[in-house]
Order: C-alpha cells, then structure tokens, then sequence
C-alpha cells in the first residue's frame, strides 16, 4: 500500500508547474488529489489525466474563494489530509514604480490566501488527529532579490505563516513546512525573463545565466518534479517530525 493510500490532497495551482507535478507525485504515492487553479480549461485537461483526480476552477484572490476551495473538496471527497499551497504569480518593477495593486494582488495570492486555505484546512486534520501542509515558498522566503518586493515580502511572511502553523498544529497531528526552492522550469519563470532583462538592461538570452542562476552553487533551473518529490516526502508519515522548517531546495543558493 502506498504511504499516502486513503488521504485526500488539495493542491493548488495546480494546472501547471511545480503543483501540476505535485499533484501529480501525490497521485503516484497513492492520495486522491484535487487540482485548483483560475485556468479551467487546463486544469480539467490536466486531472483527468490523474487517475482519481478532480479539479476545481477557483480565484484564489476574490473573497470567498480559499475557504470555497476547502469547502468543496470536502463535500466531495469527503475529507481534507494533505494541503499544498502552491498557486502564485509574479511582477518584476522597482518598488518607486511598483503598481498597488499588483502589491496587493501578490499578497492577497500568495499570503493571504494560504493563511484562509490553512484555515479552513485545521479543524478537520484536528478533528482526525493527522495533516499535512506544505506551503511553497522559495528562496525568495530566506533571501531578497531587487525589484521583487511584493514577491518576497509574500514568501517571507509564508514562512512566519508555516512555523506558527507548525507550533499550533503539533499537539493535533498537524505538521507544516516551507519548501524553499531556487529557480524552477516553470512558465512563472519564463514570463519572467522579458521583465528581468528590461529591468536590468541585459538581453533576454542572458537573464538565466546572470539573473536567475548565478547565486548558486550548481548553475541550472530546477525541474517541478524535484521540488514535487520532496513535497511527496513532507507528506509521508516517514517526515512525522519534520515540521516548522524552510526546507531548501536551492543548488547551493544559501550556502552562501
């Protein structure tokens, strides 16, 4: 039997990336996993490639949404077990020419609605005695890049969000951790190269090499199926204690 066998996963966004091949992983190790994203069309194309899956169309950043999320995953699997939240964007602009509302936008998606999704989430995994949350953050959670203010004030506070969950959720089963990746082959990532280089003044053709890899030790992009693998692992039971923690997935950013 498969580690995860009888657990129900929430992943959200979900139909591409990083929480594409999570749900994916999760799918593999046995959960029934329902895939949340604001791109319907890919997402359902995308679950119904899992066996067992079930997508929800969501914004995660209207009111309402991240609790309609849980909401509707229990009413239809029946529970809640294992919480990934993933979903997020990006903009790329010096903070004296940062709009509001992309500041908002970025911390009501990537902050605001993963302290509503964890939330909804407890009280069931209380009430069972046994849950899991991995919040994605990512390096960007430890560390500061220029013109990303918004992004990284939202990472940052992430990792506050997942060690108070970690505290609060011990006593009940619950553990919680902050999975902190370097740069991933994501279209996140892609859309961002054009941003990079106006912003830095460099070709489009040079913004990996000397933007986006260049603090790290092992010089390359991560794959989302390394960084799903290791959230596979944070759900196990083998990861019980495990909790709290800014796990790095970096090629060797940190070690600086």
């Amino acid at each position: 039997m498969s580690s995860l066998e009888g657990k129900v996963a929430l992943v959200t966004g979900a139909a591409a990336g990083i929480g594409l091949a999570t749900a994916q992983a999760l799918a593999r190790a046995g959960a029934r996993v329902t895939l949340a994203d604001i791109d319907a069309e890919r997402g359902q194309a995308e679950a119904a490639k899992i066996e067992g899956a079930a997508f929800i169309a969501i914004d995660l950043a209207q009111p309402g949404g991240a609790h309609q999320a849980v909401e509707r995953t229990i009413a239809e699997r029946g529970q809640l077990d294992i919480l990934v939240n993933n979903a997020g964007i990006q903009h790329v602009a010096p903070i004296t020419d940062f709009p509001e509302a992309k500041w908002r936008l970025l911390i009501e998606l990537m902050l605001t609605a993963p302290f509503l999704l964890t939330q909804a989430a407890l009280p069931g995994m209380y009430t069972r005695g046994w849950g899991r949350i991995v919040n994605i953050g990512s390096v960007h959670s430890l560390r500061a890049s220029a013109y990303k203010s918004a992004y990284v004030s939202a990472k940052h506070g992430l990792l506050g969000l997942t060690r108070v969950t970690a505290l609060e959720g011990a006593e009940h089963g619950v553990t919680c951790n902050c999975i902190c990746p370097s740069y991933v082959r994501t279209a996140l990532v892609e859309k961002q190269i054009g941003d990079q280089a106006r912003t830095h003044g460099i070709p489009e053709s040079e913004v990996v090499e000397k933007i986006m890899v260049a603090e790290a030790a092992i010089h390359r992009l991560l794959e989302p199926v390394e960084v799903a693998d290791y959230i596979a692992f944070l759900c196990s039971d083998a990861a019980s204690g495990v909790t709290g923690s800014a796990v790095t997935i970096d090629c060797g950013w940190t070690a600086h």
